[in-house]
C-alpha cells in the first residue's frame, strides 16, 4: 500500500496539473491516446470484449472517453483525484463526445469493485507510481472474470546504461547544457531514471523505476497465463540512435530503457462469468463494492451509492462518486478546514495577512503573485507534529532564487531555488495552537506593462503531519 503522504501528494499534483492548463492538456490527452489507440487495436484480437471495461489512474479520464466512444464499450474511469475526473465534462465539449465512462474517486490498489466483475481493466503510465507494483496486480486479477484481459502501458523499463548520477526535470525546466546533452541523446546516461521524475519526486509523489523487462515479465507471468508485449525504445539524438541500431530491440531496451505495452490474459474463460456481464451498465452499482466493508452498494433515487452492511454513502458530486475508504476520504478531500489554504477555494482570503496580490489563474491552478514577502494565518485542527507544506511556481527572472518561513516570529525554514517550474517546500513546525507564517522570497522582478513586484507566485499553503 502507498503511504497516505504519497496519496496527499498525488492528490494535490494531480488536481494542480490536470485542471489548470485546460488547453494544454487538452493536446496532451489528445496526443496520448492516439498512442494508446494505436496499442490497442495492434491487439484487438487478443484482447476480446471489453464491456464492462476499468481504467485505473485514469487522470481526467480521457482514454476511458477514447473506449467509450470509439470502441463502442462501456465501463468506468478511476484515479485518486475526483477533481481530475471532473475535468472530464471539459474533454466532452471540446471533442463533441457522446457518451461517457461512469467516473470514480479510488485507490488501484483498494479497487471498489466486486470479485470478477469485469471483462477489461487498463492502465496507462501509472504502475511506476507504485513502490509495491504487485498489489495493484493482485488486485486487477481480483476484479477480473476468468478470461479477461490487463492491458498496461507506457510503463518505464530500467536502463543499464547509466551512471545513475542524479534526477532530471522535465526538458521546458531543464538547464541549457542539460537540453544540450538531452538533443544529443547523451543525457539519458548520466540521469538517475525516467527524465521528468524530479518534478514528481519534488511534490512527494514516490516513483518506481527499478523494473527491468525481466521483471515487468516475472509479475506478469504470475498472475496471468497468457500475454503479448510490444517494446519502445528511445531514440534521443544520434547517442541513442548509434546503440539502438546496433542492438536487438531487446537488447536495446536492456540497455537504453524506454517503455512497455501488455496485453495480458487470466485464466479461464469468460462464459463462467457471463451472469456478471450484462449488455450495458444500466445497473452499473452491481459490478462495486463497498470500500470499506465490502459489501454490495446499492444506488438510492438521489443518485447517492449506499452501503446496505454499514453507513458508508458515496454521492453523486460534480458527476463522481468518491469511493475511497471513509478515513482515507476525510483527509485526502477535506473541504474548507483551517489548517489548509487551498487558492483555488474561494474561503482561503480569510486567512491571508497585509497586502496579497489579485487573485489569478484558473480552476484547479489559482494562484497570487507575492512581492519581497507576505503573510497568512493557520489553525491547527489535528493533534501531533506539524509540518509546513507551500506550493509555489517561479519563473525564470526570479532564478535563481531563495524562499524563507518565518513562523510566529522564528526562522522556520530556508530554501533555495535554482530552476524556474513548479516547487513544493516543507519544514517541521514547533507546537503552537496558531501558526503566523511570513513567507519571504528573493530576488524580486518587474515587468514593463506591470507596476507591481514580483517574486514567485504561491497556490497552497498547509500543515500536514509530521512523519
Amino acid at each position: 500500500m502507498q503511504p497516505f503522504s504519497v496519496k496527499r501528494a498525488q492528490v494535490e499534483f494531480h488536481n494542480f496539473a490536470s485542471l489548470g492548463e485546460p488547453e494544454r492538456n487538452l493536446r496532451i490527452y489528445a496526443e496520448e491516446n492516439i498512442r494508446r489507440r494505436t496499442v490497442i487495436r495492434r491487439h484487438l484480437d487478443f484482447i476480446g470484449e471489453m464491456t464492462p471495461f476499468l481504467e485505473i489512474g485514469a487522470n481526467a479520464g480521457h482514454s476511458s472517453y477514447m473506449l467509450a466512444n470509439e470502441f463502442g464499450a462501456e465501463g468506468f474511469a478511476l484515479d485518486l483525484s475526483a477533481d481530475s475526473l471532473r475535468h472530464g465534462r471539459a474533454l466532452m465539449d471540446a471533442w463533441n463526445l457522446d457518451r461517457a465512462p461512469i467516473r470514480l474517486a479510488g485507490d488501484a490498489a483498494n479497487l471498489p469493485f466486486a470479485d470478477q466483475s469485469l471483462r477489461f481493466v487498463c492502465a496507462f503510465q501509472m504502475l511506476s507510481q507504485f513502490m509495491d507494483i504487485e498489489a495493484v496486480f493482485r488486485e486487477v486479477h481480483r476484479v477480473l472474470q476468468p478470461g479477461g484481459v490487463f492491458l498496461f502501458a507506457e510503463e518505464p523499463v530500467r536502463r543499464q546504461l547509466s551512471l545513475r548520477l542524479y534526477r532530471c526535470p522535465y526538458y521546458n525546466t531543464m538547464k541549457p547544457w542539460e537540453r544540450r546533452l538531452h538533443d544529443w541523446g547523451l543525457l539519458g546516461y548520466l540521469v538517475r531514471d525516467v527524465i521528468g521524475a524530479h518534478q514528481e519526486e519534488s511534490f512527494g509523489i514516490r516513483q518506481n523505476h527499478t523494473m527491468g523487462l525481466a521483471d515487468w515479465d516475472a509479475v506478469v507471468g504470475k498472475y496471468f497465463a497468457e500475454h503479448e508485449y510490444e517494446v519502445f525504445v528511445p531514440e534521443r539524438g544520434w547517442g541513442e540512435r548509434i546503440v539502438k541500431r546496433a542492438a536487438s530491440e531487446l537488447r536495446a531496451a536492456r540497455w537504453l530503457g524506454g517503455t512497455l505495452a501488455a496485453v495480458c490474459k487470466k485464466k479461464g474463460s469468460t462464459g463462467s462469468s457471463a451472469g456478471l456481464r450484462p449488455a450495458g451498465l444500466t445497473n452499473f452499482e452491481r459490478f462495486l463494492r463497498c470500500p470499506d466493508c465490502h459489501a454490495s452498494l446499492s444506488n438510492d433515487a438521489g443518485d447517492n451509492l449506499l452501503c446496505g452492511s454499514c453507513e458508508y454513502r458515496a454521492p453523486f458530486e460534480g458527476q463522481v462518486y468518491n469511493l475511497l475508504p471513509s478515513a482515507e476520504r476525510r483527509e485526502l478531500y477535506p473541504g474548507e478546514r483551517d489548517d489548509i489554504i487551498d487558492f483555488s477555494v474561494p474561503s482561503h482570503a480569510e486567512h491571508l495577512l497585509g497586502e496579497w496580490y489579485d487573485l489569478e489563474g484558473i480552476h484547479g491552478n489559482k494562484y497570487r503573485w507575492i512581492g519581497a514577502r507576505a503573510a497568512v494565518r493557520l489553525g491547527r485542527v489535528k493533534p501531533g507534529p506539524q509540518r509546513l507544506r507551500i506550493r509555489g511556481h517561479a519563473s525564470p527572472p526570479g532564478i535563481p532564487g531563495g524562499v524563507r518561513a518565518i513562523v510566529n516570529g522564528s526562522p522556520a525554514g530556508s530554501w533555495k531555488l535554482d530552476r524556474p517550474g513548479l516547487f513544493i517546500l516543507e519544514t517541521d513546525l514547533p507546537d503552537a495552537p496558531e501558526y503566523t507564517v511570513e513567507i519571504q522570497a528573493s530576488p524580486t522582478w518587474t515587468v514593463p506593462t506591470d507596476d507591481r513586484t514580483f517574486t514567485v507566485n504561491l497556490s497552497m499553503i498547509r500543515l500536514v503531519e509530521a512523519g
